[in-house]
């Protein structure tokens, strides 16, 4: 027996025989790096965000999360690039609902379970940060409305104009014509990964008119080993007032245990919900699925509860484990994910049932 394998037993018998696979560093390293929040180098920091708008907001998060900053830190400023775009269905310069108003939604959540979330909001630039507000200022997990607003304002956040943007009022006065709701399929979607130009990184029109995307999420590993996630979304185009999707909902369109991983949803929120689809993906991995495979589990579950009707309607998850590991899934062809890691930002096509 060589020297190095009795040594290896030999802390086996110590009960030193676990490790992860970031580096391969004992456990009982990481968690105590964890505890004293200090970083390990060994530990290789991830983001991962949904759509081709994500390459952006993947830069700004890696700014802070490649220089061993936090992973909560890195999913509120990536997506706030995002929520920044002008002339993009994320922000206040989205499509508005069927009455005319832009009403917002965001959701955040960190490694130990702490999580805030706001749903319609109106004039407020960054809900994404008014969310993380609420998880760190208050006793509870979501406002909506008027009082969301009022706790903003309190906070320190600006009311903007109540106006649409050129582009939402041209898509509104062109929806009013027909007044009709009919969810568009990849709608967050610029066009194909092979036309993309690699200098991309912000929202485009697609050629019907509409913008590419009115969801951006967003989920990191940092090199302290910890996992955090974000959400932050206009909503469907043109919904009813007061309707709300899955992305303000914690355990719908996103969810976090640093035990197992992190994971958004994009797409038609209704039926996220119905499967607390975040949450069941988290589940898949804690019973040893990979992200990927977690993804396809529970996107499969809404297309045998949808039937015929799932043709109609586009759901896609990315997920992020503790090891570092991405990966995604989607109903139906045409969703992209980007991935930064030291590697680079890249965009990559995502698996579909059909």
């Amino acid at each position: 027996m060589s020297m190095d394998r009795r040594k290896f037993l030999n802390l086996g018998g110590l009960g030193i025989t676990s490790f992860t696979m970031s580096g391969f560093i004992p456990s009982s390293s990481l968690q105590e790096a964890k505890n004293r929040g200090s970083a390990i180098s060994k530990i290789n920091p991830v983001v991962v965000s949904t759509w081709d708008a994500g390459l952006a907001a993947n830069l700004a998060a890696w700014k802070i999360i490649g220089a061993n900053g936090k992973a909560l830190d890195a999913v509120e400023n990536g997506v706030m690039v995002t929520e920044e775009e002008i002339n993009c269905c994320v922000g206040l310069s989205g499509n508005p609902d069927r009455d005319g108003h832009v009403t917002l939604d965001a959701s955040i959540m960190d490694h130990e379970f702490n999580c805030g979330s706001v749903a319609f909001l109106e004039r407020i630039k960054h809900p994404i940060s008014v969310a993380r507000r609420v998880m760190e200022k208050t006793p509870h997990v979501m406002l909506v409305g008027e009082g969301a607003q009022q706790f903003a304002v309190a906070e320190g956040f600006t009311l903007e104009a109540d106006k649409l943007s050129d582009d939402a009022k041209k898509s509104y006065e062109g929806w009013l014509k027909k007044s009709e709701y009919k969810p568009v399929i990849n709608i967050e979607r610029k066009q194909s990964v092979s036309q993309l130009d690699p200098s991309f990184m912000a929202p485009h029109k697609l050629s019907n008119g509409e913008w590419n995307h009115d969801t951006i999420g967003m989920i990191a590993l940092d090199s302290f080993g910890n996992l955090s996630g974000s959400c932050t979304t206009s909503g469907a185009g043109f919904k009813m007032r007061g309707r709300l999707g899955d992305s303000p909902i914690i355990g719908a369109g996103l969810y976090v245990d640093n035990e197992v991983g992190a994971v958004v949803a994009t797409g038609q929120g209704e039926d996220v919900i119905r499967v607390a689809g975040a949450s069941a993906v988290v589940e898949q991995m804690r019973q040893g699925k990979s992200p990927s495979e977690a993804c396809k589990f529970v996107v499969e579950r809404i297309r045998r509860i949808k039937k015929e009707k799932a043709k109609d309607i586009q759901v896609c998850f990315i997920a992020l484990n503790i090891k570092g590991e991405a990966g995604a899934y989607a109903l139906h062809k045409g969703f992209n994910y980007a991935v930064h890691t030291n590697d680079g930002n890249k965009l990559y096509e995502s698996s579909f049932v059909d």
